[in-house]
């Protein structure tokens, strides 16, 4: 496996482009607000400022990147997509059905949206969402519809779990259990991705989640890229996935077969004013080069794969290193 390296924004622009096939997954942020405090999340400070967020624009931008690329995923977060379903609908509305869609949302009932209104929505638009990530932490920083509500959705879902700092050890079987009593369930823990980087991204020995997981499930295997990765457990029949990300979305890298060096992305935001970047630190994309980017086989693979039920000794980084 080549040598990660993080992206360098000063001189990014000056690379071409490389993603894998299909395109880069292009993240929308809506253009407003949750009511959420969750201390992990590094959007709330963007939506302190709301001047020129405009559901028109982003509009316009998911044109344009359907347009180049009309079979990348797109990713709705935010903010909180289902805080407005009327803008949520016009902007899924923008989006061809070659392309799979995900929204991250806490499922938020309040005073004027209904529980009856969110599957309502969903039901609508059973044919143009992928997936539905829902926010439900051991930790309680939401105020969390009741997972009755779950069971009603018309789109498939999953369980999305930030395992944060000192995250409390005794309520992950209690948690599990929670969901695994929901159909269709499945659960992604996540690693709190601003404390991850290259070095760590892979580590075995010292990532206590990891060894806290293998505790209570069976598990099964790993598969990951430059960028991510997601080690795979059963849960009584349920999957559980422990994923890792770094918290940027592009790596400079040199292709050894032609000797170019190009900004590879994986991740495209269009922002809550429609100005598309090509990381989450601020980059703007250069649109007109994207139109010209250079594709590669997507390098997300299974690195290993484990029975069921089968013992298996933690992996080394060095191991790791042959993907």
């Amino acid at each position: 496996m080549n040598e990660i390296k993080p992206q360098v924004s000063e001189t990014l622009l000056k690379y071409p482009y490389k993603t894998r096939q299909n395109g880069a997954t292009v993240t929308v942020f809506v253009p407003y607000n949750c009511r959420n405090h969750c201390p992990f999340c590094i959007n709330k400070e963007e939506y302190a400022h709301p001047e020129g967020f405009s559901v028109d624009k982003i509009c316009d931008s998911i044109r344009c990147m359907d347009a180049i690329t009309p079979y990348c995923d797109f990713v709705f977060t935010g903010g909180e997509p289902f805080a407005n379903l009327k803008s949520l609908q016009q902007m899924l509305d923008m989006i061809p059905a070659t392309h799979k869609i995900y929204i991250n949302t806490t499922l938020p009932v309040f005073e004027f949206q209904t529980a009856d209104d969110i599957v309502a929505f969903t039901q609508k638009n059973r044919n143009k969402i992928t997936c539905i990530n829902v926010s439900r932490h051991m930790q309680h920083y939401v105020v969390e519809s009741n997972d009755q509500l779950l069971t009603r959705l018309a789109v498939p879902f999953r369980i999305n779990c930030v395992l944060y700092k000192k995250y409390p050890v005794r309520d992950m079987v209690p948690y599990l259990e929670r969901f695994y009593r929901i159909p269709g369930a499945s659960i992604q823990f996540r690693f709190d991705y601003t404390e991850t980087t290259p070095q760590n991204l892979y580590d075995t020995w010292d990532d206590k989640i990891l060894h806290d997981l293998k505790r209570i499930a069976a598990y099964t295997g790993l598969d990951g890229c430059r960028m991510r990765c997601g080690f795979h457990f059963d849960y009584k029949g349920m999957e559980l996935t422990y994923h890792k990300t770094l918290p940027y979305s592009t790596i400079v890298e040199t292709d050894k077969t032609n000797g170019v060096t190009y900004g590879i992305l994986y991740d495209i935001l269009i922002k809550q004013t429609g100005a598309i970047h090509s990381d989450w630190d601020g980059t703007v994309m250069d649109v007109e080069k994207y139109k010209h980017v250079v594709y590669e086989p997507y390098d997300l693979k299974w690195i290993e794969r484990c029975g069921q039920h089968q013992s298996h000794p933690i992996m080394t980084n060095q191991a790791c290193a042959v993907m």
